[in-house]
């Protein structure tokens, strides 16, 4: 009995005459002819989903309805709130305090989104919160030394105080929108446009009812507020100032959608930045050490948040999860609902 694991297996090819021009059946068969009408990926489409595109756009868009509004001193007829805390904090103060929302939201995303903080994201955030209290400790002698053109100390200790509880509220209320404008665009699925209109339109009662409940609309303060040697200019500021807030709502919402609520806030963070320091060269914010200081710890705080989240990115892009990540109930019951 021969052993069948050792014989030969011959294959037979016949004659030459066979058509050379004729593939192996072993060959890969080309692909089939792509449909009419489809396409691969488009150019737009690619850039639409590019992160560094859309934080850029955000920027550029940030940065241009700032100096419109400096330039036309239109930034304290359009945003109350910020008006209320310019009268009582310095522009560095404010730019800095701000940065604390970044940590608001960032624990949001743990609790509604199932995120996670890295200890260099913790880092980041240590550094915030002592940039804030270097702040808050610098402009307190500040305005016990009477650095802000007022003898009374204790007035200025008490307005200082006012304006840390207004920024107290800022921040909360800054942190649900950025976080609630997120729970919403996964929830109803919208796109970069709906989550503009939307944004703008429910805008408009809040506008028009804090306009007419504050603001004199007499002739005479018309008068005085839009002279007429610049009427027309401040009124084409006005119009290009709405435009931009516009583009910034439609920026805002596809960076939020490309990356993070927390990156977009750090973004928004690192952007302001730049007002910190204009803050101490063009509005007569006192020049000291402890602010100084502070800016330039906000400033380090968000490169490492930076580096942060490319380490992040980079350790779960380049390996395969072997623990499933730690979630809170709230973002289980989200996935269970969207699943």
């Amino acid at each position: 009995m021969t052993d069948k694991k050792n014989e030969d297996y011959v294959v037979q090819m016949g004659n030459d005459n066979y058509d050379k021009n004729e593939k192996p059946s072993f060959q890969a068969r080309s692909p089939p002819p792509a449909a009419y009408g489809s396409s691969p990926v488009s150019g737009l489409e690619q850039l639409e989903k590019s992160p560094p595109l859309s934080i850029l756009a955000y920027c550029l868009s940030s940065i241009s309805m700032t100096v419109v509004n400096k330039q036309g001193n239109l930034h304290d007829k359009a945003l109350y709130p910020f008006l209320t805390l310019d009268r009582f904090l310095s522009v560095p103060v404010y730019t800095i305090f701000k940065n604390l929302t970044i940590i608001v939201i960032a624990y949001g995303e743990v609790l509604w989104f199932g995120g996670s903080v890295t200890p260099l994201a913790l880092l980041s955030f240590g550094l915030m919160v002592l940039s804030s209290i270097v702040a808050a400790w610098a402009d307190i002698q500040s305005a016990i030394n009477g650095d802000f053109g007022t003898a009374d100390s204790a007035a200025a200790v008490s307005t200082l105080n006012a304006g840390y509880a207004w920024m107290g509220m800022n921040v909360f209320c800054s942190a649900a929108y950025v976080l609630g404008m997120r729970k919403v665009i996964k929830k109803m699925n919208f796109k970069d446009w709906d989550t503009m209109y939307y944004n703008n339109l429910l805008t408009i009662p809040v506008l028009v009812v804090c306009s007419l409940l504050t603001e004199d609309w007499s002739a005479y303060n018309f008068s005085r507020n839009f002279p007429d040697d610049t009427r027309n200019k401040i009124i084409i500021g006005m119009i290009y100032s709405g435009l931009a807030a516009i583009f910034i709502s439609y920026c805002s919402a596809w960076c939020i959608r490309i990356t993070s609520s927390t990156t977009y806030s750090m973004v928004g963070a690192l952007n302001k930045l730049p007002i910190a320091i204009s803050g101490l060269v063009f509005f007569s914010a006192p020049v000291t050490f402890g602010s100084v200081s502070a800016i330039f710890l906000g400033f380090i705080s968000g490169l490492v948040y930076a580096w942060s989240r490319v380490r992040q990115s980079m350790s779960s892009g380049g390996s395969l999860p072997t623990v499933r990540p730690t979630m809170s109930a709230s973002a289980k019951s989200n996935r269970d609902a969207n699943s």
